[in-house]
């Protein structure tokens, strides 16, 4: 049973219904083995409650062993829960419910599962693990892809893994009214972003380059500057040339395996060409 599971007696019906309250939402749900439909909310709230011990408690009350408990809060009928919040109830159902209206009852109270993922988005890029930061509000924003606050933490996160395509479009879709300053740091961002990805280093290698189009030195040295600045596919792409022309080039091989390493785990681009080099090599 989960920690945040518990089964009431008059023993513990003060610490946790009452002192356990001042933190926690406490639900309490009542119910009797000849009330089939209160055994079936029970074990739904069970199930849907217990991903969030953080924020509520499941207090479960069996009216035949303990119906002081039930008489003190005026429960007049099973299946009934009653939502409990600084010793006082705040909301509750009663009567049978569909699991569609349990869930729309927990919706109410308990944060959106997009939310928690936003937050750990949030956390992981001013902790500098922008694999994790883009890898959460991805998850974010396939739940709710309308939110904009979603939108710019994931399009912060693409802008500094070398995705700016895909930040700008991500941009784009931001409405005027929520161009707030977060929305205004990340288009600097991608400003600043686009211009690297410009730098001198990489045009006198790319005008080299066109000089002598079979210098592989060059190739090694243009890919290295690409990974630099998150031009990933422009990297791989040139070094999967390479290696496809050679497969004895280790030193290609072993860049590219770099450049891969690099990316967020299931990334779509490392997918891509990890499965294009097992391709060419078995």
């Amino acid at each position: 049973m989960s920690s945040n599971i518990v089964v009431i007696t008059l023993e513990n019906f003060q610490q946790v219904v009452i002192e356990e309250s001042k933190s926690k939402l406490i639900l309490v749900s009542f119910w009797a083995d000849q009330v089939p439909e209160s055994v079936q909310l029970r074990d739904s709230l069970t199930a849907k409650v217990s991903a969030f011990p953080e924020h509520m408690i499941l207090a479960t009350v069996d009216c035949q062993t303990h119906a002081q408990i039930a008489q003190q809060f005026g429960i007049q009928g099973l299946p009934t829960a009653v939502l409990v919040k600084d010793g006082q109830p705040i909301d509750g159902l009663s009567g049978p419910q569909t699991e569609e209206q349990v869930q729309t009852f927990l919706d109410n109270h308990l944060p959106k599962m997009e939310d928690g993922l936003l937050n750990e988005a949030k956390l992981a890029l001013v902790e500098n693990d922008i694999n994790t930061a883009y890898s959460a509000a991805s998850k974010a924003y396939q739940i709710d892809n309308e939110r904009a606050d979603i939108k710019i933490v994931l399009a912060d996160a693409a802008i500094q893994l070398g995705k700016t395509a895909e930040a700008e479009v991500l941009l784009e879709t931001i409405l005027m009214v929520d161009q707030d300053g977060a929305y205004q740091a990340v288009i600097a961002k991608l400003e600043l972003a686009n211009q690297a990805a410009e730098s001198p280093e990489i045009k006198a290698l790319e005008a080299q380059l066109e000089s002598e189009p079979d210098n592989d030195d060059l190739k090694h040295q243009l890919a290295v500057q690409y990974s630099q600045v998150n031009r990933n596919e422009e990297a791989l792409e040139l070094l999967f040339r390479l290696v496809q022309k050679d497969l004895s080039n280790t030193n290609s091989k072993e860049l590219m395996l770099d450049v891969l390493k690099v990316l967020p785990e299931g990334d779509s681009l490392a997918t891509k060409y990890r499965r294009k080099l097992y391709t060419l090599m078995y």
